[in-house]
């Protein structure tokens, strides 16, 4: 209304300024020409400026909303795709102005017979919901991968969940086991069940190393929704290289065997990579040697001091020789000393030629120093982006590390007292100093800060290891992989930032090539999704095994989402702009035509 007031203004003041003024006679034909000529001008200008502002044409109306359809496998999760096609007979019942389906992405097209994307991703339909300033209808079965986004949907929106019928299903969610062992030891394999709506019946959990069976663990009934996780220990008796690890799952009256397995790879050599000397055990500790067994894939031992003279070997926690402790420290190609860095005298004599990290905890606490920032080193690069500010604090010696090169930067309370937490050199060998301790409450908090955790321990022990003998380009970064999902890939000790990797899928399917690009000092990159299967990867310096599992909409999860109403941001673009009226263009011309022609028999010009 406001629009069409300022139009309705503007003619008439450019009417009055263009004819209201003129002098000469006021009655009789002159007087009504005059006045035509006005209203005329008026008019014209009134429709011009409309046409400028986009004034609305009638009221208010909401649009034809869209229509979007869950794609996702996991509508066929049991067998039964009744709720499938109960979902599709709906959505043809809706008068929507397009037809979109969403999982893997947002694309429009007709329902298929079969779901077969891959994820449960809303935000693409929803951003292009948000893009047209149209309501969406939704239809579901519930289980979307980032239910949040359907928050930000514009108003009159809504969603409508068609659940499948419960059936009793358990899955294997996860497995837990080192990225790397040395042949003969133990490992602890832990492997994470879930069971869906009905629960699950009683079971066993079977692994296998190698085609070979390892152990079998008994599993009892689960109730709706459950989660348990089993752990075993396993010893590693098998040829060295890449070795497959299988989970296999039975359960009595289980509706879906798709999610019954699970499989990963371990790294077998022949000695250790890797040992962890601790004489102080922490979380600290810990964590760190999982970072070594897990993204780094070294083949670890560590040891730990229980008490005076006694030393147990970290995991199976059998009793070993103060002797034979010191013989792996020596020979060891990587050795963390943790806590008591001189408990077999000099550190830098004991082990002469292999890369060192002298962990040493400060004895008392000296209040709390937050991580603030990386200076220029060889760990900068990976510590670029960590969320400084989120940080857990530290407890940082006062006695400042030595070396080359500053790694970590700490601030009593983030900005006075400066301390350095870590510090390096690479002459004659390499070394790193980590003068603090607390990193484990990084870890603790989950997120954000569990990743710097990974980032500032896998960066230190990547730059000590960096001669290693493995020198294979890039290598596989997580341990389970499932198709749909990007797969990640960890940058070797390879010079080059652009790698190729070939891959050929075991059973036929033919070789695939990608190319990893780890430029900018990037230690990690991003490769397509890959379909279910074990490939074998081949990339400058050597090979791996990647087993690719199924994807993760065959697992049972809770529904994310209720039928209902959703969103509320405010839609655009409900009402019909005068732009959108071709009749006004004509009206327009014919005004300032009839002007034109009136002004000349008039004998103006």
């Amino acid at each position: 209304m406001l629009s069409w007031l300022a139009a309705a203004a503007a003619g008439l003041l450019a009417g009055f300024l263009q004819y209201g003024a003129r002098r000469g006679a006021r009655s009789g034909g002159a007087g009504a020409r005059l006045a035509a000529l006005a209203l005329l001008r008026a008019g014209a200008v009134a429709l011009l400026v409309a046409l400028l502002l986009d004034a609305p044409l009638g009221g208010r109306r909401a649009p034809a909303p869209f229509a979007a359809l869950d794609a996702s496998a996991s509508w066929r999760r049991g067998g039964d795709t009744s709720a499938y096609a109960d979902a599709v007979a709906q959505l043809r019942a809706v008068r929507a102005d397009s037809l979109f389906l969403t999982g893997d992405s947002a694309r429009p097209a007709a329902p298929p017979p079969r779901p077969e994307d891959r994820a449960s991703r809303v935000r693409p339909v929803v951003e292009r919901a948000l893009a047209a300033g149209r309501p969406l209808v939704l239809f579901t079965d519930g289980a979307v991968d980032d239910p949040e986004s359907l928050a930000e949907l514009p108003a009159g929106s809504r969603v409508q969940v068609v659940p499948p019928a419960p059936r009793p299903d358990v899955a294997v969610v996860g497995v837990e086991a080192p990225r790397a062992a040395v042949r003969g030891d133990t490992i602890e394999v832990r492997v994470a069940l879930a069971a869906g709506a009905r629960g699950a019946g009683a079971g066993a959990v079977a692994l296998t190393l190698a085609g070979r069976p390892l152990a079998s663990v008994a599993l009892d009934a689960l109730p709706a929704w459950a989660e348990r996780t089993v752990a075993t220990r396993v010893p590693v008796v098998v040829p060295d290289g890449a070795t497959l690890l299988g989970v296999a799952l039975s359960s009595a009256g289980d509706a879906e065997s798709r999610n019954d397995s699970l499989a990963t790879t371990i790294e077998v050599a022949p000695a250790a990579g890797a040992v962890l000397v601790s004489t102080s055990p922490d979380l600290d500790s810990r964590f760190a040697t999982a970072v070594l067994r897990g993204a780094l894939a070294l083949p670890t031992r560590a040891y730990l001091r229980v008490a005076p003279g006694v030393w147990r070997v970290e995991g199976t926690l059998a009793p070993v020789a103060e002797s034979e402790v010191r013989a792996a420290a020596r020979g060891a190609p990587l050795l963390v000393l943790h806590g008591d860095t001189a408990v077999f005298g000099a550190p830098r004599q004991l082990s002469a030629r292999g890369a060192l990290a002298l962990v040493a905890p400060p004895r008392a606490s000296d209040g709390d120093f937050y991580a603030t920032g990386a200076p220029p080193s060889p760990l900068a690069p990976a510590l670029a982006g960590l969320p400084w500010d989120s940080l857990p604090p530290l407890d940082v010696s006062a006695a400042a590390p030595r070396g080359e090169w500053e790694g970590l930067e700490t601030r009593r309370g983030r900005r006075l007292e400066r301390r350095v937490a870590i510090a390096g050199s690479e002459r004659p060998r390499r070394v790193v100093v980590v003068a603090a301790s607390g990193f484990w409450r990084w870890q603790f908090r989950g997120g954000a800060t569990a990743d710097a955790f990974a980032a500032l321990w896998g960066s230190v022990f990547d730059w000590l290891s960096a001669e290693r003998s493995d020198v294979r380009a890039a290598l596989p970064a997580e341990g389970v992989v499932r198709a749909g999902e990007a797969v990640r890939w960890r940058r070797g000790s390879a010079g080059d930032s652009v790698v190729l990797a070939r891959l050929t899928r075991r059973g036929g399917g033919g070789v695939d090539s990608m190319m990893l690009d780890f430029r900018g000092g990037l230690s990690l990159a991003e490769g397509p999704p890959l379909d279910a299967g074990v490939y074998d990867v081949q990339v400058a310096g050597g090979t791996a095994v990647l087993v690719v599992n199924a994807s993760r909409e065959w697992l049972p999860r809770r529904p994310a989402v209720r039928s209902g109403a959703a969103g509320g941001s405010a839609p655009s673009g409900f009402g019909r702009g005068a732009r959108s009226a071709s009749w006004l263009y004509g009206v327009l011309l014919a005004a300032l035509c009839v002007e034109w022609v009136l002004r000349r028999r008039a004998g103006m010009r």
